[in-house]
């Protein structure tokens, strides 16, 4: 049994952990259209990590510095051009990482680049794991809290700024909980695999819920399952813990659409 073993217990713990933070975010992030942006700020915060380690910081005080900087820079583009959001987040995500993959290859260090960009679940000590769950539990607070105006301002902007609602603190702030997001699921799942969690949950509850209430509910059911079968089936698999949930995630999606798919035909088929 996976349970008798600390590294497969830290590992259940962490992505208990993760799953929630994500699971929202993920919400949002599917409604507003945000879901390059996870992409962008999981891949941007790599020179942030090295640079950290350069300086002897803590690595998960480069990656929310980084990930900021990335998530700022690609909002006041699209904001003050013309130029398209996901153009913009591709120009700056292909420098952020390209910077980065420059710095790291430049530095003499024995530090394995894999655990930055896939993640080390079976690795994870109580130090990652207080990490991770203060932020989680922080990052789950405002979201639980503010989801009513997260969600109008997903909507519709121009109706949350009449309505008096704080515009550029909301979209600023949903900035900021990505990067937080990320930096607390970088011990688990990675930079790479870090996306798999922001944008599959969201995706899976928008088609299997009718109201917003019920899709941040699915979201987390579904990502708390699949993250803690994914460790479990990873055990019995002899596979890394991270791909094993992303594939049913994907999996789940898959599933989901076909559902939807033969809904709508047979409702069509009835008018």
């Amino acid at each position: 049994m996976p349970f008798q073993f600390g590294f497969m217990q830290n590992a259940f713990w962490i992505a208990a952990i993760v799953s929630v933070p994500t699971a929202l975010l993920s919400c949002f992030l599917v409604l507003k259209g945000w879901a390059l942006m996870g992409d962008a700020v999981s891949h941007a915060v790599l020179p942030g990590i090295v640079l950290a380690y350069i300086l002897g910081l803590p690595l998960i005080l480069g990656a929310f510095g980084a990930g900021m900087l990335t998530a700022v820079a690609t909002g006041y583009l699209s904001e003050n051009s013309r130029i398209k959001q996901d153009t913009i987040m591709g120009v700056v995500f292909s420098g952020m990482f390209g910077l980065g993959i420059v710095m790291y290859v430049g530095l003499k260090t024995n530090v394995h680049l894999d655990h930055i960009l896939f993640g080390n679940m079976l690795g994870v000590g109580p130090d990652d794991l207080w990490t991770a769950g203060i932020i989680s539990a922080g990052v789950a607070a405002v979201l639980i809290l503010k989801w009513k105006d997260f969600m109008l301002h997903a909507f519709d902007p121009a109706q949350a700024r009449v309505s008096g609602l704080p515009v550029g603190v909301l979209h600023y702030g949903l900035l900021a909980i990505l990067s937080l997001t990320i930096v607390a699921t970088l011990s688990a799942t990675g930079l790479i695999l870090a996306v798999g969690l922001l944008i599959a949950p969201g995706a899976i509850a928008f088609l299997l819920s009718r109201s917003l209430r019920n899709m941040l509910r699915v979201a987390v059911i579904v990502c708390m399952a699949s993250m803690l079968g994914g460790v479990y089936a990873s055990f019995y698999l002899d596979s890394a813990p991270a791909p094993t949930i992303v594939l049913i995630l994907t999996a789940i999606f898959i599933g989901a659409f076909i559902r939807k798919t033969v809904l709508t035909r047979r409702a069509s088929a009835r008018l």
